[in-house]
């Protein structure tokens, strides 16, 4: 089991024609069972193309009609991908995750508002994407450094994302599903949103969780895992204290008034039974310790 994708999620890929989305559709088909999964691809200006064997269909509604698509993954520019969101929730996909960075806060502000009361779950904008180990990986991560296990992940940075998956593996723990939401102001799928599937999954024995400076999300979900989580949870935040206002990092990650530094997230969490690390280089042996 997994959460969010597997082996059963057929994918489309809007922006399948561009270089990126070329290169990062032939990555994700050639690992475990891509070939089967990745069905679609989607440019309103090339209909009836096809990319490698996938055909391309002029809008998102058709490709899910032809294919029965029930995922898809954005490539798209930054002006125009907040629309490809639009879209693929207005088909109403499961899951949406847009890899683009550098789209317009006030075009993710509408199409957060639009979405609401919508089934569509988002993934991003401006992250790695979303790998179920040995099943199927959507997005931008190597691929070769997962395997299949019970330790879940969830990260705001995409590089420590990396990290942390290569310090489970040196202590021989794969993962159930590993998920970089992404560090923008606007997205979709928050930390607490993402321990609530991990909690429910019967194959996730822990979670190593990694925030970032900036907003509240990752105090927020400690207070929920405080109440209702019944597994192990094991943080870090990435970033230094910078001056109020300061951008550091992610986009999102800006500090307001003195909230959310580094310190404070950490003190919630801890205070909340979240293991705790201030070093970026003992995630895996924290999370190894609480098994």
């Amino acid at each position: 089991m997994s959460i969010l994708i597997n082996r059963n999620s057929r994918v489309m890929t809007q922006g399948i024609t561009g270089k990126t989305g070329q290169f990062h559709t032939r990555m994700c088909r050639e690992y475990a069972n891509g070939k089967e999964c990745f069905v679609a691809g989607v440019n309103p200006r090339k209909p009836g193309e096809d990319f490698e064997g996938i055909p391309v269909y002029a809008s998102v509604k058709e490709a899910k009609q032809q294919t029965g698509a029930n995922v898809s993954v954005i490539y798209v520019p930054p002006p125009f991908a907040a629309a490809a969101i639009d879209e693929a929730v207005e088909a109403e996909l499961d899951l949406v995750i847009c890899i683009t960075e550098g789209i317009p806060v006030r075009d993710m502000l509408r199409t957060r508002y639009k979405m609401q009361g919508k089934k569509t779950r988002l993934i991003g904008p401006n992250c790695p994407g979303i790998i179920t180990p040995d099943e199927l990986k959507i997005g931008i991560m190597p691929g070769y450094i997962h395997k299949k296990g019970r330790i879940g992940v969830v990260s705001r940075s995409g590089t420590l994302t990396y990290e942390a998956v290569a310090q489970l593996m040196a202590l021989g723990l794969g993962q159930s599903t590993c998920i970089g939401i992404g560090g923008d102001p606007v997205n979709g799928l928050k930390h607490l949103d993402v321990l609530q599937l991990f909690n429910e999954d019967d194959e996730t024995d822990a979670v190593l969780m990694v925030g970032e400076i900036g907003g509240t999300d990752e105090e927020d979900c400690a207070r929920w895992v405080k109440e209702n989580m019944r597994k192990p949870v094991v943080g870090f935040i990435a970033g230094v204290t910078a001056p109020p206002g300061k951008r550091m990092g992610h986009a999102g990650a800006i500090i307001s008034g003195g909230k959310g530094t580094a310190q404070e997230k950490l003190e919630v969490m801890e205070s909340c039974g979240i293991k705790v690390t201030h070093n970026p280089a003992e995630m895996g042996k924290l999370l190894k310790s609480v098994l």
